[in-house]
C-alpha cells in the first residue's frame, strides 16, 4: 500500500462466506444437502471445464482422470483444485459439489457462523465480509433473522449506520477525483 501512496488502512479483506444457516446443525445440513441435489450435473461439469477439460465423457462417480490434470492453463482457483484431487482423491462428482458456492458454504447454527465470522475477524484474517447466500430471499433472510441478532449480542455488527456512504461506514477516507483535479489544473 505504501508503494502507492496509500496507507494499510486504506485496504479492506473482505471474503465471501456462503452462510447456511439452521435453528439447528440438522436444520443447516438439511437445507445444504437439498441445495447439493439440486445441482444439475451438466452445470457441476461446466464449473470443472476451464480447470479440467471436457470431463463429460467419464462417470460421475469414478476419479478424476490423470490425463486431465495439468493440460489446462492453470489459474490460481485451477492450481487449487488439481492440488485437491492430488490430495484427496475425489471422484468427478465429488469435486464439482465441492467447488462451487455450496462448496464453501459454512453450515451450522447462527452461533455456528457468528464464531467462524468472529474468529477470522478477530484474528486479523479479514475486515468484515461479503455475504453471499445459496439462495435468495430465503438465505439472506436467514443471516439478516438469526446471524445478525447474534453477531450484534458479540458487539460485532453494528446496530445503526454512522456514515451516510458506503465508504464511511468502512471507515474509509474519502476519494479524491484524480481528474477533476486535472481538469481544474488545466483551468
Amino acid at each position: 500500500m505504501a508503494k502507492y501512496g496509500r496507507e494499510p488502512d486504506d485496504l479492506k479483506i473482505m471474503p465471501a462466506i456462503c452462510p447456511v444457516v439452521g435453528r439447528s446443525r440438522a436444520e443447516a445440513q438439511a437445507k445444504f444437502d437439498e441445495l447439493q441435489a439440486m445441482i444439475d450435473p451438466l452445470v457441476g461439469l461446466g464449473r470443472l471445464y476451464s480447470s479440467f477439460g471436457d470431463l463429460s465423457g467419464y462417470p460421475l462417480d469414478g476419479p478424476v482422470p490423470e490425463d486431465a490434470l495439468g493440460k489446462q492453463e492453470l489459474r490460481s482457483l485451477s492450481v487449487q483444485l488439481v492440488e485437491r484431487v492430488r490430495r484427496e482423491k475425489p471422484t468427478i462428482r465429488e469435486l464439482y459439489l465441492r467447488s462451487g458456492i455450496t462448496g464453501s458454504a459454512k453450515i451450522g447454527t447462527p452461533a455456528d457462523i457468528a464464531d467462524t465470522m468472529q474468529e477470522w475477524f478477530e484474528g486479523a484474517a479479514c475486515d468484515g465480509f461479503n455475504v453471499t447466500p445459496a439462495t435468495l430471499p430465503c438465505g439472506g433472510e436467514d443471516f439478516v433473522e438469526m446471524v445478525v441478532p447474534e453477531l450484534q449480542r458479540r458487539s460485532l455488527f453494528r446496530t445503526e449506520y454512522e456514515g451516510k456512504t458506503l465508504r464511511e461506514n468502512l471507515g474509509l477516507r474519502p476519494v479524491i477525483n484524480r481528474y477533476s483535479r486535472h481538469r481544474r489544473a488545466a483551468e
